[in-house]
């Protein structure tokens, strides 16, 4: 196993994500299985377990805190998460904390998070009537949370301005981070702020989801007659890796197999050489068959809408790749005046563009993708019942 020194600590590079665990016919977590893959993990090296409060309906910190107690508690790093960005009246930090500390059956987290930092939830977490940061760091001197951070769908600034904040009570930061993302989400600048900072990353998605686990025939070969010994995953591992400041990669494994491909990346460090790595982004940008903007807003000035185009368009692209966290909940914060939906058609950004897009078609398109999306639909189903809520004086 590859090890990481954190402060004090030596973490297992790899790290167990309670996201995706194997399920049974039913729907409910597979505890036999899990219990199969912690076994599994332990014998090889895995010290670090990541759940968090939504995961699996609330189940995946009381199935792996059954699970973990079969283990000495000093043998393992258990980290899990405030769920802020769902704030209810009912997500009082105390009850919620006491709650997660009883459902995993310990006394304190080795690792806390803010769960999903982002534009919408970043007031949330800094609103002095829940005292959510306050209270955390209470906690923290109490001895009750080892060291305290914060998960993150940001974009760059509002990254910047979270940590322009509260940089100095944050000990780690978890990003979305791959080859993919690099520049498809801007993952590259992420990584580099934190750098400044001198935060340690902790990183998900490393596979977004494994979608840069399975290719078509041709990327596939290639990538086996580069490394004919190992997985399409471990090319995924072995780029981040090489990345000095990132610490921690969670994986959300969900079955054995992938438990053992990723032990076995994990055995040693193989790092990519440079050819290796422009075949990836080169990979990398045949997906993204994007939309191509250059970002040089021109397409801005003259918007009678006032909308952020560039981004806008970069948010098409990474859609039409695959939906993702990042990308729904920067549209879901947007004023309603400037999202897709609010573009007018009148053209004046088309005739400007330098490339010839066609702006209005590419929002409209936008706009109807959207739609498509179960986790959009939630969203605007929720915006709706809050208005019907608020007209009703509910």
């Amino acid at each position: 196993m590859i090890f990481k020194t954190y402060q004090d600590k030596r973490l297992s590079m790899l790290g167990f994500g309670a996201m995706r665990l194997p399920l049974l016919e039913n729907g409910q977590i597979d505890e036999a299985q899990t219990a199969e893959m912690t076994r599994i993990a332990i014998e090889n090296g895995v010290n670090y377990f990541d759940t968090a409060y939504p995961y699996h309906g609330g189940m995946s910190e009381v199935v792996m805190g059954r699970i973990l107690k079969e283990y000495p508690r000093d043998s393992y790093y258990l980290a899990t998460k405030y769920p802020g960005h769902q704030i209810a009246s009912s997500y009082d930090p105390a009850e919620i904390f006491e709650e997660q500390l009883k459902k995993c059956g310990v006394d304190y987290f080795d690792f806390y998070l803010l769960h999903n930092v982002y534009e919408n939830s970043i007031p949330v977490y800094l609103d002095p009537k829940w005292g959510i940061l306050d209270y955390f760091k209470e906690q923290k001197k109490l001895g009750r949370i080892r060291h305290l951070g914060f998960s993150t769908h940001a974009s760059v600034p509002a990254l910047k301005e979270f940590l322009d904040i509260c940089g100095e009570d944050m000990e780690f930061c978890q990003i979305q981070l791959n080859y993919l993302d690099w520049t498809l989400q801007d993952a590259k600048a992420k990584y580099a702020l934190l750098s400044e900072r001198k935060i340690p990353i902790w990183v998900m998605e490393p596979v977004r989801g494994g979608k840069l686990a399975s290719f078509g025939e041709d990327i596939t070969q290639k990538l086996r007659d580069l490394r004919p010994e190992e997985s399409t995953a471990s090319w995924c591992f072995r780029f981040l890796q090489d990345l000095p400041n990132v610490t921690m990669v969670l994986s959300g494994m969900s079955d054995l197999a992938q438990m053992q491909d990723n032990l076995k990346t994990f055995d040693r460090e193989r790092k990519l050489t440079a050819e290796e790595k422009e075949f990836l982004f080169a990979v990398a940008d045949s997906m993204k068959n994007s939309v191509p903007c250059t970002a040089c807003r021109y397409c801005c000035d003259g918007c009678p809408m006032g909308l952020d185009i560039p981004r806008l368009l970069t948010t098409y692209n990474e859609i039409r790749i695959l939906p993702s966290t990042n990308s729904i909940m920067w549209l879901e914060a947007l004023p309603e005046d400037k999202k897709p939906s609010a573009c007018i058609g009148c053209g004046k950004c088309s005739r400007i563009c330098p490339q010839g897009i066609d702006i209005p078609k590419a929002m409209e398109d936008l706009d109807a993708l959207l739609q498509t999306i179960p986790s959009w639909q939630k969203i605007c189903r929720e915006r709706e019942e809050a208005a019907r809520r608020l007209k009703e004086g509910k």
